[in-house]
């Protein structure tokens, strides 16, 4: 599970300095575009998904909240518009959840699009096995979230394309990583959301948006 936070900590933003320095390297060369045209996309779209999905990853939708069974870890970084400490008894012991533009709702609707272009036996075993294995490795951390390499799943999703169908694999890869991380880092851990004791959980956020982006990398490097 991830967390919505509107200012991220330092290692995050150092990890996305590199993320984005390399971003443009790859679109300096024109990688991006090639790849997105063997996707059956326009070449000049690839930049638009690029930053429309690393400025999603700021962006939440407020689902629902969710009673909490453990005390609530507090976090500054979520709202710098007032303290913890001031908000309602009510908020303080819930957690709320919100799912995440960057890292669910686009590359949801990508992965729709290119649902249609493999075959979906195919798509769905790729699916099935990222999904499951990520749920085995994701670990739930009190106060945190559920923890996983970011770089695992990306790496996981394209092996797996690879075995599946290799002439297949950037799509396969692509939909097998983006919907097996939100799977099975956060779907599937819905039901330890009240055990956690974070303040806001953000599906396809944090960790998961990390995971999902670098899934769309290796899978622009396999076209």
């Amino acid at each position: 599970m991830s967390f919505l936070i509107y200012l991220k900590n330092k290692a995050s933003l150092i990890a996305l300095f590199f993320i984005i320095v390399f971003v443009f390297i790859l679109i300096s060369i024109n990688l991006f575009g090639i790849a997105f045209k063997k996707l059956g996309f326009p070449p000049e779209y690839s930049i638009y998904f690029i930053f429309l999905s690393l400025l999603g990853g700021y962006a939440n939708i407020p689902i629902k909240r969710v009673i909490s069974r453990v005390p609530i870890t507090p976090d500054l970084k979520f709202d710098c518009r007032c303290r913890n400490a001031d908000l309602p008894a009510e908020i303080k012991r819930s957690t709320l959840i919100a799912i995440n533009m960057g890292g669910a709702v686009i590359p949801v609707l990508m992965s729709g699009f290119l649902f249609t272009m493999v075959s979906i036996i195919e798509v769905l075993i790729g699916i099935i096995v990222v999904a499951v294995i990520i749920h085995k490795i994701a670990k739930p951390v009190k106060g945190s979230g559920i923890a996983i390499h970011a770089l695992f799943p990306p790496v996981l999703a394209a092996a797996v394309a690879l075995m599946i169908s290799p002439h297949n694999a950037p799509i396969i890869a692509y939909i097998s990583g983006t919907l097996g991380c939100l799977i099975g880092i956060d779907i599937l851990n819905f039901k330890k959301i009240p055990d956690l004791g974070v303040p806001v959980v953000s599906v396809g956020g944090a960790g998961t948006f990390d995971a999902i982006f670098l899934t769309g990398i290796i899978s622009v490097l396999l076209a």
